[in-house]
Formats: C-alpha cells, structure tokens, sequence
C-alpha cells in the first residue's frame, strides 16, 4: 500500500532541495570567476552545497573563496579539517547522487550489488552501491589534491589517497547510514507509515540531514588525519 507523505512535508523537503541547489549554482558560477588554487576544490565546493546549503555556502564565502590573487584565506585547523571533511564529503555526495539514481532507474542492476543473494532488500544493494562510488570518487578527489601538492608519481598519489581518505569516508559511511537507517527504518514509518523513496524530495532532504551526520563522525577521523600527516592540511 502506497502512501504519500503530507504536503507539508513534501513542500518543506522541496524549499530545502532547491535552496541547497540555489546555492550549489551560486558557488558553481563563483568559482569559475574566481577559480580555486586547486581546480578539484573548483568541483567539491558545490558540491557540498547539496547538503550543507547556506551553512556551507557561509564558511564558502569566509573560508573558502579565492582572492583576486587567486590564492585562499590561511585556515585555523579547525577551519581546515571543516575543509578536509568536506572534500571528502564532496566525493559521499556525489556517490549517492550516482548509485541511488541508478538504481531507481534501473532496479535489476541491484542483484549485482547483492540483491536476492545477500538480501531482499533494495535499500541495502543501494548502499553498497553508494559505499563503492563514493570511495572512488573521494579517492579519486583526494588524488588530484595529493598529487600536485606533494609533486608525486601517479601511482604514489593514488596509494597517498587511499592512506588519506579510507578511514575519512568509512567514517563518513557511519554517520551518514546511521542517520538514513533511523530515518528510514524507524522516523519515517512510525510517522508516516512509510519509508522514503529515491525518486521523491523526502528521501533527499532526510539525506541532507545524513550527510551533516557523516561529516560530524568524520571530523574527528580528519583531524587525526591531518595532525598525523596522513592528509593534506588544505
């Protein structure tokens, strides 16, 4: 039985989205005015606007932005472990963007990602589909960070990358599965009487509150991280 989720719900869930999306279009259109120092921030910084949205696009503006000189303000390291976090939150976001889509379009795909075998849950193949794509696409933008910073060969930036960004996702993976577990296991159904769908705004906005979750139990991880010198101070 199919049931639909309040107006109310829905037009907040949609005014959060595209406030989130108004912002991500605001810094995508500020940073190729005024380009960061390094071009893969140039992608992670609007990215992150999907989910932190004003908050985000403040600490963008303060923190992040570059100078007519095209360089960035000095960061405190509380500033810059929020920036670390980020970046790797940028390559979570578009993992989930990637893989959820996928497969609300393409169901079948999940028996790849253990549907019917491991579980007959769809909710869960999505997750291992999210959890592959985000760490590709995480390392993959912790990679060209390292690389040109550290001035090393590809095969060292990459094994640099995954040293500096494993254990920086996977915590992210807690809190971000932890808080879309509760939402769509237990919040959801016991007020609604349903679990969210891809396809609709309410999914999206209970990932918004996700992602702040993963970056919260990612912090900590990232400042070991960077106070050890396993990952670039950005």
């Amino acid at each position: 039985m199919t049931i639909d989720f309040p107006s109310w719900v829905t037009v907040l869930a949609t005014a959060s989205l595209i406030l989130a999306g108004s912002c991500a279009a605001f810094v995508l259109v500020d940073v190729i005015r005024r380009p960061q120092p390094m071009w893969v921030m140039n992608v992670v910084w609007p990215l992150t606007m999907l989910f932190g949205s004003v908050l985000w696009m403040t600490f963008y503006l303060r923190r992040g932005r570059a100078r007519d000189d095209r360089t960035v303000p000095e960061h405190s390291m509380r500033s810059a472990v929020a920036v670390g976090t980020s970046h790797c939150g940028a390559g979570c976001t578009l993992g989930d963007l990637v893989g959820e889509f996928t497969l609300a379009l393409a169901p079948a795909l999940g028996v790849a990602f253990g549907l019917g075998a491991l579980f007959h849950d769809p909710l869960y193949a999505a997750w291992v589909l999210d959890f592959l794509l985000a760490y590709v696409f995480g390392i993959a933008f912790q990679y060209f960070s390292i690389k040109p910073m550290r001035d090393v060969s590809r095969r060292a930036g990459l094994w640099l990358a995954v040293k500096a960004d494993t254990l920086s996702i996977a915590a992210w993976q807690i809190g971000m599965y932890g808080l879309m577990a509760i939402g769509q296991f237990v919040v959801l159904p016991a007020l609604f009487g349903r679990r969210a769908d891809p396809l609709t705004p309410e999914f999206w906005w209970l990932m918004q509150f996700a992602m702040i979750a993963g970056f919260m139990t990612a912090y900590p991880v990232n400042w070991w991280l960077i106070r050890r010198g396993v990952k670039e101070r950005m």
